[in-house]
């Protein structure tokens, strides 16, 4: 596929959101820049080619800001080849914790809701233009349900059927729907796991792959490979075996 020209990302200001951006914007592509933390959207800006980067502070939970960022995005550079949807947020919850009822509400709206709030307001002009790629970042811990990560797994269980569903919604259009599912990446996120990580992949090489399998429009990517063989083993266990490990 030609290299993207313009590029849209949510949760740009710190992890894989920000090595994608840096990718790009290496890349010569003019990069839309979503999320939260005004002062990080700033400083990872100031880093990027000036006039090809564009911030814009919001939430991915409230549909509103993101409207207004595809509307000025899409005056300022057309259509964009690559929409990709990556803020997601993880909690550790109990059913039983009444106080972690709002952070199921939390992972959920963003993580689920926040894809669908992404991709809304592009894809009219996209499905126009009759080309582009819409990428959802889920995750390998929504193929199974883990044990105290019930918000965060079932969320990503839910991107990657919505995702799913999107993507034949859209067969014909010229614009694809792909679904990347990363196992562990060293960013802020996974910094403060308080476990062992396997397969731990540095955040700019977990880039340098996204950026490949979008441009080969690959529909659904696990990465790194081991974790590809892992949630293919964990999809086929018997869950009495699942259970009881």
């Amino acid at each position: 596929m030609p290299r993207p020209h313009s590029v849209f990302i949510t949760g740009a200001s710190s992890g894989i959101g920000a090595a994608l951006a840096r990718r790009y914007a290496a890349r010569g592509a003019a990069v839309g820049l979503f999320a939260r933390r005004a002062v990080e959207l700033d400083a990872l800006t100031a880093t990027l080619p000036a006039g090809r980067a564009v911030a814009y502070v919001g939430d991915v939970r409230d549909a509103a800001p993101l409207a207004r960022a595809a509307a000025d995005f899409i005056a300022r550079f057309g259509p964009p080849d690559v929409v990709i949807a990556n803020a997601g947020i993880s909690r550790g919850v109990l059913t039983g914790e009444g106080n972690d009822l709002p952070a199921f509400r939390a992972v959920f709206d963003t993580n689920v809701i926040g894809l669908v709030h992404t991709f809304a307001p592009f894809l009219a002009a996209m499905n126009g233009a009759g080309q582009g790629a819409l990428v959802g970042i889920a995750s390998v811990a929504g193929f199974r349900g883990l044990p105290g990560s019930g918000a965060y797994s079932s969320s990503k269980a839910a991107a990657i059927s919505y995702l799913e569903s999107l993507r034949v919604e859209q067969r014909g259009t010229g614009v694809a729907v792909l679904t990347v599912c990363p196992g562990y990446i060293a960013t802020p996120m996974t910094e403060q796991n308080p476990y062992p990580m396997p397969f731990l992949l540095d955040v700019d090489e977990a880039a340098r792959r996204i950026v490949r399998a979008i441009d080969r429009r690959k529909c659904f990517y696990v990465l790194p490979w081991q974790m590809a063989v892992v949630g293919r083993l964990l999809r086929i266990l018997p869950r009495p075996v699942y259970d009881a490990l």
